[in-house]
């Protein structure tokens, strides 16, 4: 039975980004060997949607508070790269990561699978 996701971000600086998302995002982790951090998500779930074009894969960051996670997070040096825009799904937006590449974040308006998640 599937118990969990395995997410993967393929970057020119990984040490970056381990050090983000400890040290800047607060994400716990385990230590794989030879400091290869391998990191706990909160809560995931998982949408399909249609495309007319080759399939892609999108990975974005869930909170309840939009507003107070972009000002949190930008007192930690986080620059993000998209204003918050009223999407049809919800509040979204996008930072910057070490490396290059970039993450969305939104708070979402619809219903959610996460237990106690804002939707």
């Amino acid at each position: 039975m599937i118990n969990g996701v395995h997410a993967l971000l393929f970057n020119r600086d990984p040490d970056g980004v381990r050090a983000f998302f400890r040290d800047v995002l607060g994400l716990p982790s385990v230590d794989a060997g030879g400091g290869w951090l391998i990191f706990a998500l909160p809560p995931a779930e998982l949408g399909v949607h249609p495309t007319e074009g080759p399939p892609q894969h999108e990975l974005y960051l869930m909170c309840d508070d939009i507003e107070a996670t972009v000002e949190e997070l930008k007192g930690k040096g986080v620059v993000f790269t998209k204003p918050i825009a009223d999407e049809r799904f919800g509040l979204a937006t996008s930072f910057s990561i070490p490396g290059g590449g970039e993450l969305a974040l939104y708070q979402p308006k619809h219903p959610t699978a996460i237990p106690n998640a804002a939707g």
